[in-house]
């Protein structure tokens, strides 16, 4: 398969899962849109169902036509309508732990798109003005802002969204019972030439994820596939090794009951086929992969999550896509390398 193809394929189930989330956020969501709907209609404004939207990046969002100025009840006093931060806090407390909001009873004010990446309105806030901005207390200086004046987000909660790269599926989450079961793949930026990928990203073209429950138990799978120039040879016959994980979480008592790890070999063709497809993924007859497998450690007894975590990270030696499943971002050091190799792009 092509790299472009390969690219499509990714993007394409990407997108799919994306409009399902999105889907299903609404559908849970379907009370909280009606309580705001009544609230805005208690002030004028009539909102329809498709003026609501789920964005991956901000949460369940309100748009229309100056939404969020009728919301906020105050003119602008200068003359290129930005408004005073101070003003806005006195009615909606800028929010302690997410940059770029004030925080109501019903809603959430933003700030302008202006500052997302690439200054587009679905995207996440671009490093690291807002940051920078909100972080400001100075008696000598006084702030003014503009704001995301057609749009509001109305899930008023801590959730925020953490800016990964490439990847797709549910977040970790150290409450285990709370992830949801389904497949998680993240891949290291796309953008980068193979020889950062083979230096700081450890040669990994990929991490698949799996979590799912039956009963009182969850399981996890992990395979970390390498890229293509990582082979063994075995018996005069080369193989593609990928190391692979599995746990079972004992969602009763609150730890994980069983933990093992190990390597898979894939032949060429099995490798090409298995490393853009996931976990949910069933060949059938001649397009079954399964490869072979060597089991190298396992753990029976009660083993913690924290635990769990350290064993996951060290067996994935030195892959970034390990920490930033866990922790929500890569290692200080990759960000910066990252950051450097794009600017200079």
């Amino acid at each position: 398969m092509s790299s472009d193809n390969e690219m499509k394929l990714l993007m394409e189930r990407h997108i799919k899962a994306m409009a399902d989330h999105a889907r299903s956020e609404l559908e849970r969501s379907a009370d909280l849109i009606e309580r705001f709907k009544q609230m805005a209609a208690s002030k004028g404004i009539t909102l329809a169902s498709d003026s609501f939207s789920y964005i991956q990046t901000i949460g369940i969002v309100a748009s229309a036509p100056g939404l969020a100025k009728i919301l906020l009840g105050i003119t602008p006093t200068e003359r290129d309508g930005l408004f005073t931060y101070e003003e806005i806090a006195q009615r909606l407390p800028p929010s302690q732990f997410q940059e770029g909001y004030f925080v109501g009873s019903d809603y959430m004010l933003m700030a302008h798109p202006c500052y997302r990446r690439g200054m587009h309105p679905l995207n996440n806030w671009a490093p690291s003005f807002v940051a920078l901005f909100w972080r400001l207390d100075s008696s000598d200086i006084k702030k003014y802002i503009a704001i995301d004046e057609d749009r509001v987000r109305i899930n008023v909660d801590d959730s925020a969204y953490v800016e990964l790269d490439t990847w797709y599926g549910a977040p970790f989450n150290e409450e285990i019972s709370k992830i949801k079961d389904g497949t998680v793949k993240l891949r290291p930026p796309l953008d980068l030439a193979p020889g950062y990928i083979d230096s700081f990203f450890a040669r990994t073209y990929c991490l698949d994820i799996k979590w799912s429950a039956s009963g009182e138990i969850k399981t996890f799978q992990a395979l970390e596939v390498k890229t293509q120039d990582v082979q063994i040879i075995i018996d005069n016959q080369t193989f593609f090794p990928s190391r692979y994980l599995h746990a079972e979480f004992d969602l009763s008592s609150g730890v994980f009951r069983h933990f093992d790890g190990a390597i898979q070999l894939f032949t060429e063709e099995e490798y090409l086929r298995r490393r853009d497809s996931d976990f949910n993924l069933t060949f059938k007859n001649i397009e079954h992969v399964k490869a072979r497998s060597k089991k190298v450690f396992k753990l029976n007894g009660q083993l913690s999550v924290d635990s769990w975590v350290e064993f996951c990270c060290h067996f994935f030696t030195a892959n970034p896509l390990t920490f930033e499943y866990f922790s929500g971002s890569y290692p200080e050091h990759v960000v910066d390398i990252v950051a450097k190799v794009r600017a200079r792009a």
